[in-house]
């Protein structure tokens, strides 16, 4: 077989990190979610990495539909999670909190964020918003082959180096740039890249201290958290549903951490202190 061998069956057993969310992950290797705003080739991706080892169903008391596949590639199994089309991480509506609790809680091994090359600024929003959850992730520049018509060029290693994580261009329909992919995806996941992403600058120097004292705080209550930092600018922004899986202890569940106790800590007080600013993070 070549190097994208298709896996033959979908093993039903669960892992206790991910079975809150309804994945079943059995004899996988590496989970990978991919993410991108809606109409940017993603489905065409995830078939091309899948191909028809796939199925679908429903987030576990969503009516958001599910797609997840799985492939081989260098002797690994991966599972991967088509994650709903969103604009952004943000706000309330159902596919947009799929997408990110499934970031937040499921910790994919890698996240691709599929990208149109035609349309490349409306989509950095979203690669900006994920950046901020996961430091390892791989952008798929998808569509390459319809921005040459329109005469668009995308400088993809200029981008890598402004982001800090692969970017790779593919036209997903044709199959080109899937072997890059499956490769940067493999090199980000088993550690062999590290990805260093470059997040958005607080110029407040009081939200800067809020948002690092909380995070300190944060780290402390639950070690190795990867993603502290979004949690904290979620909380001083009044996030209820992150607030909900900090105090619950749910973040250390799902990371196989010790559950937290006295979760109150500063928030109270940081989130007076970031509120005071008249700053708002988006």
């Amino acid at each position: 077989m070549g190097p994208l061998e298709q896996c033959e069956v979908c093993p039903v057993n669960t892992q206790s990190k991910l079975q809150r969310l309804g994945i079943d992950v059995g004899k996988y290797d590496y989970v990978v979610a991919l993410a991108g705003n809606p109409n940017v080739g993603k489905s065409t991706v995830f078939n091309a990495l899948t191909g028809l080892r796939q199925h679908t169903g429903n987030w576990p008391g969503k009516t958001v539909v599910r797609a997840e596949g799985a492939f081989s590639y260098e002797g690994k199994r991966y599972k991967v999670v088509d994650l709903p089309g969103t604009y952004s991480l943000l706000s309330t509506s159902a596919d947009e909190e799929v997408a990110r609790e499934f970031l937040l809680f499921g910790q994919p091994d890698v996240t691709v964020i599929v990208v149109d090359a035609t349309r490349l600024e409306r989509n950095l929003n979203l690669v900006l918003q994920v950046l901020e959850i996961t430091n390892k992730a791989v952008v798929c520049l998808n569509l390459v082959d319809e921005a040459r018509r329109h005469g668009v060029t995308v400088d993809d290693r200029g981008l890598a180096r402004d982001l800090g994580v692969p970017v790779v261009p593919t036209a997903a329909r044709s199959n080109q740039g899937i072997p890059a992919l499956l490769r940067a995806m493999a090199d980000v996941a088993t550690g062999v890249f590290i990805c260093k992403p470059k997040r958005v600058p607080m110029d407040s120097p009081k939200l800067r201290k809020a948002v690092e004292e909380l995070t300190s705080n944060i780290e402390k209550v639950f070690p190795g958290l990867p993603n502290a930092r979004w949690v904290a600018l979620r909380l001083l922004e009044g996030d209820q549903r992150v607030l909900e899986a900090v105090t619950s202890g749910e973040l250390g569940r799902l990371t196989d951490r010790t559950v937290a106790r006295g979760l109150e800590f500063s928030l109270t007080q940081e989130q007076q202190r970031y509120e005071s600013t008249q700053a708002i993070y988006h």
